[in-house]
């Protein structure tokens, strides 16, 4: 009978502790929750640049980059303040719209976009936090 009861109750504590764990856990890059057209008015708006990650779900160095990079808390306050940034799946239809425009060839591939949709400059492939953010400075030293 016990074990009935321990078993569920582990399961809640476990599923409380990790939501409790993640609230306001806001260290990283704050990605934009929309289309690629509202980023870009939401880029217009506040007069910024966009971050944007082109990525695919299968891809082992775009998993490693959202682990590593885009968690690390100098890259969000960077990023967060400078840019509105986006991620993309490249196998969306917005995803591959993107990746015919910008001339994406790999995955994953970052780009800086000012808000009238012209590429400034893009680089590819697994970068670490430093070297990401000298990235963004590119544009917004």
């Amino acid at each position: 009978m016990k074990k009935k009861i321990f078993i569920p109750f582990l399961v809640l504590m476990i599923f409380l502790f990790s939501s409790y764990s993640n609230v306001g856990d806001k260290k990283g890059i704050q990605f934009f929750k929309g289309t690629w057209e509202q980023a870009l008015e939401k880029a217009k708006e506040e007069k910024k640049f966009i971050f944007l990650d082109i990525y695919a779900n299968w891809c082992p160095p775009c998993k490693k980059l959202k682990r590593i990079s885009f968690k690390d808390k100098a890259v969000g306050e960077y990023y967060n303040e400078n840019y509105v940034s986006i991620t993309v799946d490249g196998e969306t239809q917005e995803g591959r719209a993107l990746i015919e425009k910008y001339g994406v060839r790999s995955y994953p591939t970052l780009l800086i976009i000012d808000y009238h949709g012209n590429m400034r400059t893009k680089i590819v492939g697994f970068k670490r936090p430093q070297i990401l953010i000298n990235f963004g400075k590119r544009i917004i030293p």
